[in-house]
């Protein structure tokens, strides 16, 4: 195996700054890599854990759409022994006043946030720069990674995976990288592909290659914007990686294991399944382990009469009733009598007596109340956006109440 080289200087941009209008109710208070998963981590579990697991120490985490919701639970990168004097965990956010109105503010794209960034890259001149997305459930030794890179003189490495062609067309498809090869072409978000292969949104650049096209791009995408703070570069797959991939010298690096992109309502229930069924590795790294901040409190209780089934109960979680294929976080309570099917309740989630929850993702402090009803089995094998019920924060479903498949009720909702 190639070896990083000593003294190489490293730097890793986590993007967890996106609004993740995909996940509808459950990010209008919270920025998506806070969302929980697993009952007791976040999103922004898995790039931090595999970063620090990897021994890369200087972390920027840029932030930008509800990031106060981010705030605490990063603890300035405590968790993931991110902290230090000089270097390690340092936060981003938008700014107004330090430029020109495309340097100032929001961000258009992970492209583009980089291009708002890409002074302070030169600044610490990296020798590699690892951008990472937060909405990915993953674990990766980054370490041989890096060094690939390194050693086949590339000026873009995308780690990819290998998913369905359905799934395919919502990422960007990688051409000519069967086993880790050269980069011949990409797609961004088909309408249709025959190939199963999708960057993760992993990405290593050689630094002054990526700015210098940057700014290239830049120059050629921004005329005759309608805002001047849209500089056009939007997303990776829509301009700089193409541009890479013209200059050939973007590789392919695919990951092992369990990955998945959860910024979807289906792939986020889809996603706990393959918890529930042993499908998911990625906690299953002594060395890597998933870190995040520590939840207080007793373990989960499970009463007398209680029927669970494939199964995970948080912290301080109390259940009499009937939790089958069903993810609690803490401080959960389904009552005797109460059924969840198929679903994830989110912390201080109660489940009254009689009520029924199936096929349904409950945000923090949702209640539901006697005999009420939220969602229904599906109706075919595959699981979709259609069939899943998304209840927002701190939401009240009235006693007898019906929630029908597919529905989205609004933080603060009363049904």
């Amino acid at each position: 195996m190639t070896s990083i080289p000593t003294g190489l200087r490293t730097l890793a941009i986590v993007q967890a700054g996106g609004q993740g209008s995909r996940m509808d109710v459950l990010t209008r208070e919270r920025a998506k890599p806070a969302l929980p998963f697993a009952g007791v981590h976040a999103l922004i579990d898995f790039p931090l854990s595999a970063l620090a697991g990897s021994g890369i120490a200087d972390v920027w985490v840029a932030v930008q759409y509800q990031s106060s919701s981010l705030d605490e639970y990063l603890s300035g990168g405590r968790p993931w022994d991110l902290d230090r004097s000089r270097g390690g965990f340092r936060r981003i956010t938008p700014e107004e006043g330090s430029g020109t109105a495309h340097e100032d503010g929001f961000s258009f794209g992970n492209a583009d946030g980089l291009f708002r960034m890409r002074e302070a890259i030169r600044m610490f001149a990296p020798d590699v720069l690892l951008v990472l997305s937060a909405d990915h459930v993953f674990s990766l030794d980054l370490e041989p990674v890096v060094a690939e890179h390194l050693s086949r003189g590339a000026e873009c490495t995308l780690v990819t995976a290998e998913v369905g062609r359905q799934e395919a067309r919502h990422k960007m498809v990688v051409h000519g990288a069967e086993g880790g090869g050269r980069v011949s072409a990409v797609e961004y978000k088909p309408d249709s592909t025959s190939v199963g292969t999708v960057a993760t949104e992993i990405f290593l650049y050689q630094p002054e290659v990526l700015l210098t096209e940057l700014e290239r791009l830049r120059a050629l995408r921004h005329t005759g914007a309608e805002d001047p703070a849209d500089t056009g570069l939007g997303d990776f797959g829509e301009h700089l990686v193409p541009a890479l991939v013209d200059r050939g010298k973007v590789y392919a690096h695919p990951i092992e294991g369990y990955w998945k992109d959860v910024g979807r309502p289906q792939a986020y229930l889809q996603a706990h399944c393959d918890l529930l069924s042993g499908k998911i590795d990625v906690f299953d790294h002594p060395l890597r382990p998933v870190l995040g901040p520590a939840i207080p409190g007793v373990p989960g209780w499970i009463g007398e009469g209680a029927v669970v089934e494939d199964a995970m109960i948080g912290p301080r979680s109390r259940v009499r009733g009937t939790v089958v294929r069903s993810v609690l976080g803490d401080g959960v309570e389904v009552q005797a009598g109460a059924v969840v099917e198929d679903s994830v309740l989110l912390d201080g989630v109660v489940v009254e007596a009689g009520a029924q929850v199936r096929t349904a993702v409950l945000d923090s402090g949702a209640r539901v109340l006697r005999e009420a009803r939220v969602g229904a089995r599906p109706s075919g094998t595959r699981l979709s956006d259609d069939a899943i019920v998304l209840v927002g924060k701190d939401s009240r479903i009235g006693r007898g109440a019906v929630v029908e498949p597919g529905a989205r009720l609004e933080p603060g909702t009363t049904v």
